[in-house]
């Protein structure tokens, strides 16, 4: 496990590189949708493809998330005391079901 300069760990590099790669489809959605907007497409199916965008991106805060819990709550519950990875966790799971 690797961690950057935030304290972020990442199991292992094909994890950090499937995340990035799911960034840039989503990435690509949003550049779609910018085109779409330039040329006059109809309401609705901006709306659809902005949708589409929005459950992609939390997908990725999903896996995020339960990385953080597999391994940082972990890891700090085995250092003794997970209680600020897990107040981490739950100040993020508000912040993506507001």
């Amino acid at each position: 496990m690797t961690e950057d300069s935030h304290g972020h760990s990442y199991s292992a590099a094909e994890d950090k590189q499937a995340l990035l790669s799911r960034l840039r489809r989503v990435e690509g959605q949003v550049r779609g949708i910018q085109r779409m907007v330039e040329q006059d497409t109809y309401c609705i199916d901006v709306l659809t493809q902005i949708s589409a965008a929005t459950k992609a991106l939390q997908a990725v805060a999903v896996g995020l998330l339960e990385d953080h819990l597999g391994h940082c709550v972990v890891q700090a519950a085995r250092d003794g005391d997970p209680t600020a990875k897990v107040k981490e966790a739950s100040d993020a799971i508000a912040r993506l079901v507001r």
